[in-house]
């Protein structure tokens, strides 16, 4: 009996173990404690209820806490119910506390709400405040520009910029500011009287281009404008003009050729006139012997009246031939 009792209590020993066991292993696999002990002795306590919230939340609890422990050494006062939160909603908690820090460090006026509606809205805010500190060179692309004169200059500068935090939420990127400088840079050249003034001074171009004010409604603050290089390129008003007497000339001789093919035309008319009047001419004197016969039979007319006709006909035809009346225009080819 005594036996069977000792066996009892062994077995309700083991299964009692076994629980403690089995709860130890569930509060261990529940309860991150080895972050709840390292907050704690960072002075960045986190209660364990919290820490619970989070890995049933699926929260990378050791990212959120290790990003809090930094924040709170680093001097800032954040609650770390907002670092759970800019996870959740898809943030980069490390970059924002990163960023977060630096500015804090730097002087720079940054808020966690300002950092996290920059990180979500898809800007980089580490890098941002990082080129807030340091500023970044921007090199534009090589842009051509025509002066007044007609010559082509071909320029490229570098632009030192700055972030502006407070515009990096709908701020213009620096597509915008590039698309600016080139076209200050061709209005500048543009309105200059000759290329020479240009290249004799080419800081007016970063004078002009910097005073428009160009980092408006951007993300960034331009600090200074240096043009790298300026060459010359194509005469554009030399090749304008070569273009436009060609064009003349085309014009011209389009002109002339049409007046040509007009004055042939017309001259083909008035041939095709003298043969029909010629035709009629001829066909008139045919008729002359029949009338002169007609008038002899009817004695309209005597013998002697037609000889003396004959006559004065000879004296005309004579008189024609040493004149050169008669004589046929020599034909020219045309």
């Amino acid at each position: 009996m005594n036996l069977i009792l000792a066996a009892q209590n062994v077995g309700v020993i083991i299964a009692i173990v076994a629980v403690l066991l089995l709860f130890i292993a569930v509060f261990f696999a529940l309860v991150p404690v080895s972050l709840w002990f390292l907050a704690l002795v960072s002075g960045a306590r986190v209660s364990m209820g919290r820490l619970v919230g989070m890995k049933l939340r699926k929260i990378k609890v050791r990212m959120v806490v290790e990003a809090y422990i930094s924040a709170t050494k680093a001097g800032l006062d954040i609650d770390v119910a907002e670092l759970e939160t800019h996870y959740q909603a898809g943030g980069d908690v490390l970059k924002v506390v990163n960023a977060l820090i630096s500015a804090h460090s730097a002087n720079i006026a940054l808020t966690l709400g300002t950092a996290k509606a920059i990180d979500l809205a898809g800007r980089d805010v580490l890098n941002a405040v990082k080129v807030s500190v340091n500023p970044k060179v921007i090199e534009t692309p090589i842009i051509a520009a025509i002066a007044k004169d007609g010559i082509e200059l071909r320029a490229k500068a570098r632009v030192t910029v700055r972030a502006n935090i407070a515009r990096l939420v709908g701020g213009a990127g620096e597509d915008t500011i590039i698309a600016r400088i080139g076209e200050g840079i061709v209005t500048t050249v543009g309105s200059a009287s000759s290329h020479k003034d240009v290249l004799e001074n080419p800081d007016s171009i970063s004078k002009t281009v910097l005073a428009k004010g160009l980092d408006a409604g951007t993300a960034f603050e331009i600090l200074s404008i240096d043009i790298a290089d300026i060459d010359v390129g194509r005469n554009i008003g030399a090749q304008l003009q070569m273009d436009q007497a060609e064009a003349d000339k085309r014009i011209a001789q389009a002109t002339a050729e049409e007046r040509r093919a007009l004055a042939v035309a017309q001259e083909q008319e008035m041939r095709a006139k003298t043969q029909e009047m010629r035709a009629e001419v001829v066909k008139a004197e045919a008729e002359v012997p029949k009338a002169i016969a007609a008038a002899l039979k009817a004695g309209n007319i005597g013998v002697m009246d037609y000889y003396n006709m004959e006559n004065v006909m000879a004296d005309t035809k004579m008189r024609n031939s040493i004149s050169g009346v008669d004589k046929k225009p020599e034909k020219t080819n045309k």
